[in-house]
């Protein structure tokens, strides 16, 4: 992913595999993010050695002018931007903490405004179907131990 994004279907496709991987190793997570991009593209041209990855001409839309005045300038830029939606699968390091993984999954699309609806009604539909196999989680150990922590320290209050 080193030289651009993947076109949405693709993304889609990918993250469905890999949640159904995650799903079948029984542990591990799953990381989200979701940012603006503060660069609008003009138009999606493919790569010419990687057809399934997009780049954008960054150069061609204006970026947006900072007012001296409006500490929040940034808020309301002259044209939409567009979104770049990213999923990881969480393990940037291997098992001794220490070294980068070279595995790790990393996806990334861009989400152009007019796309936004129905990007993210695809995108509850994946996450939906690939988080129904999840167990909650079990914090009865964890409440027990609050528990007992409790009862100590009342009883050392009653010592002293």
């Amino acid at each position: 992913m080193a030289s651009g994004h993947l076109s949405n279907d693709e993304f889609f496709t990918k993250l469905t595999s890999l949640l159904e991987k995650t799903q079948k190793a029984g542990h591990g997570s799953v990381h989200f993010t979701q940012k603006r991009s503060l660069k609008s593209p003009s138009s999606p041209t493919p790569s010419p050695n990687l057809t399934h990855l997009v780049t954008y001409d960054t150069d061609a839309a204006p970026s947006p002018a900072k007012v001296a005045d409006d500490p929040l300038w940034d808020l309301n830029p002259p044209y939409p931007l567009p979104l770049v939606v990213r999923a990881t699968d969480g393990e940037s390091t291997k098992g001794d903490r220490k070294t980068k993984n070279p595995d790790k999954v990393k996806l990334s699309t861009i989400v152009q405004p007019d796309d936004v609806e129905t990007f993210f009604t695809r995108y509850a539909e994946v996450c939906k179907a690939g988080m129904q196999s999840l167990k909650k989680r079990d914090r009865s150990k964890r409440k027990k131990d609050k528990g007992k922590k409790k009862k100590g320290a009342a009883a050392e209050e009653k010592k002293g």
